[in-house]
């Protein structure tokens, strides 16, 4: 299995400008809420409880998001829970509202993705990697946490393997100027 850096920084060589990572704080979290929409309708009883594709798929990530780091994957699990009560409330209502709620965000938030990718000047990571479709949501998090100063020795690493953001610097030249 690869290592966070590793995971982080193949998915970040795809996403260096700014406006692309911009489109991903939007896209990313509206392509997770919406499959998890179209996945919590089908459901059936387990041990009393009531599952969906949803939770299960939901419960295989945050395992994979915890074994790559486990502060990453508690707070991606955290994030979880509320996706999958708005998915669960919206699988509920009428089956148009369902549809339109869940294929209406995938198909936008797929379209602020290739916006992104236009500006970027390169194709999505999930082309080339299909790792890159569960490695999203975790990269939109670990730079949202990048933006407040936290884990800078991850994004020191991320960019010493595949560069700054366009128009940025990193927090070694930052540090370096003072």
């Amino acid at each position: 299995m690869k290592t966070l850096i590793e995971q982080l920084s193949q998915y970040a060589a795809y996403h260096r400008d700014r406006r692309n990572i911009l489109t991903h704080f939007v896209g990313v979290p509206m392509i997770v809420l919406a499959v998890a929409v179209l996945l919590a309708r089908p459901s059936f009883v387990l041990m009393d409880l009531m599952v969906s594709p949803a939770w299960l798929v939901g419960l295989v990530g945050v395992v994979y998001y915890l074994r790559l780091d486990w502060r990453y994957g508690g707070v991606m699990a955290m994030l979880l829970v509320p996706t999958l009560w708005i998915a669960a409330s919206l699988a509920a209502a009428a089956t148009g509202i369902w549809l339109i709620a869940g294929v209406g965000l995938f198909v936008l938030g797929w379209a602020l993705q290739f916006l992104g990718h236009h500006y970027e000047g390169r194709k999505p990571a999930f082309v080339d990697d299909l790792m890159g479709l569960a490695i999203g949501p975790l990269f939109v998090l670990a730079e949202a946490g990048f933006l407040f100063g936290w884990r800078r020795p991850l994004q020191a690493a991320i960019e010493a393997r595949v560069g700054p953001l366009r128009g940025s610097r990193s927090p070694d030249a930052v540090e370096n100027q003072a």
